[in-house]
């Protein structure tokens, strides 16, 4: 009886480890290839899943997206610059019994693959392209990297280059060349505020001439129209002013325009014809003789002679 009990203890152990050896549990991430006796069975989708032990054996893949970095490197432009290249590869497996069957160190294998293609990329470039066309190199490596990791069950999803060293050498003329042409932005920059300036400033100049001008035009039609107003006004009171008035002002007149030697000239064709009469007429009466002074010898004072007795007739008619 102690023998038939240690015999079921050992029976019910073998049992208890055979049945954990037995139940393998995928997670949602993974798959699991199933090899039998040395050859591949089946796939093991996410889940609880029993084998056969010792005869079956399960390798689990991870499909996760992964990221490997590949390690900085020296490569040489096309213009024989040495730069320090350093990028990173992310992929996912989408076949993992390719992944497992048709590479043996995946990982190995792809980190090398990247680095000779961005030697055959970056040498094909310039110094100045290969650091102004990062986005230019991603794309290309990682099309590259897509066509020989196709065959492999997986997917290169992303590129990129973390950076790009050129010399030292080659930084410091970088850098002088750099502030070099930002002083000459800023140079340009200045003479083209300049400029601006001085043409805003003539701009300006020119519209005030013009508005000066306009203004100067706008005043004298003004005082040309206030002047035309006035003579308007005047000649409408001396049209309908009294004539006796007007003949009254014109007398009062007189005086102080004959004082300056002014031609007195009527204001109407009456008056005139008034005044050439009033002239005629002075003619017509004779002016009195200027006497003569009586000579040292006692001689008799000269009178004047008469009309008709041989003296001058002031008459202009009768001479």
């Amino acid at each position: 009886m102690p023998f038939a009990g240690a015999a079921l203890i050992i029976i019910g152990v073998f049992l208890l480890i055979m049945l954990l050896l037995s139940v393998k549990v995928i997670r949602p991430y993974q798959k699991g290839l199933v090899e039998r006796l040395g050859k591949f069975n089946r796939i093991l989708e996410p889940g609880i899943h029993f084998i056969i032990p010792f005869m079956e054996r399960v390798k689990v893949v991870d499909m996760r997206e992964h990221v490997v970095d590949v390690p900085p490197q020296e490569v040489i432009c096309k213009d024989n610059v040495v730069v320090t290249v350093d990028a990173i590869v992310y992929y996912q497996i989408l076949d993992p019994v390719k992944v497992v069957y048709n590479v043996s160190n995946f990982l190995m294998a792809i980190i090398k693959l990247a680095q000779t293609n961005l030697r055959a990329i970056i040498g094909e470039m310039e110094l100045d392209e290969t650091l102004s066309g990062r986005d230019i190199i991603n794309a290309k490596l990682r099309e590259e990297l897509d066509k020989i990791t196709d065959r492999w069950g997986v997917k290169i999803t992303r590129v990129e280059i973390q950076r790009i060293d050129p010399p030292r050498d080659i930084q410091e003329a970088m850098a002088k060349q750099m502030t070099a042409e930002r002083e000459k932005r800023a140079m340009i920059l200045l003479a083209e505020g300049e400029r601006e300036s001085k043409i805003k400033k003539a701009e300006g100049e020119k519209q005030a001439a013009i508005l000066q001008a306009e203004g100067e035009k706008q005043r004298q039609i003004l005082v040309a129209e206030g002047q035309a107003e006035a003579i308007r006004k005047v000649l409408e009171a001396l049209s309908m002013a009294d004539e006796k008035y007007l003949a009254l002002q014109y007398i009062e007149k007189l005086p102080e325009l004959g004082r300056q030697g002014n031609l007195i000239v009527p204001y109407d064709t009456e008056s005139l014809i008034g005044l050439l009469r009033i002239l005629q007429k002075v003619k017509d009466i004779p002016m009195p003789e200027t006497p003569k002074p009586s000579s040292g010898d006692g001689g008799e004072e000269v009178t004047p002679s008469e009309p008709g007795e041989g003296g001058s007739d002031l008459n202009p008619e009768k001479a």
